[in-house]
């Protein structure tokens, strides 16, 4: 698939250093798509993240694939993704 501006991703948030927070899955939606190709290539986007406590603003982050994994707070659809990357949402059926 190829980002566009207004679709829904998910972010995957950082955490805290102390643990109080854990990396997890937050809905985000895409605002902008840089120009040239080799930015869009790399899926760079930038980013309006919606959070439980409030909304942030993030440009330049980058896309990961995932890797298949244990059961964490940040695993989506059977993969775990890295804090500060998007993805994707999962197919969810029904």
């Amino acid at each position: 698939m190829k980002p566009s501006v207004a679709r829904n991703v998910h972010y995957v948030s950082y955490g805290t250093p102390g643990g109080e927070y854990q990396p997890e899955c937050r809905a985000a939606i895409i605002t902008e798509v840089p120009e040239p190709e080799p930015l869009a290539a790399r899926q760079l986007i930038g980013l309006a993240v919606l959070n439980p406590e409030g909304m942030f603003f993030k440009r330049d982050v980058r896309a990961d694939e995932g890797t298949p994994g244990q059961p964490t707070p940040h695993q989506c659809g059977g993969r775990s993704y890295p804090g500060g990357t998007w993805h994707w949402p999962a197919r969810v059926e029904d």
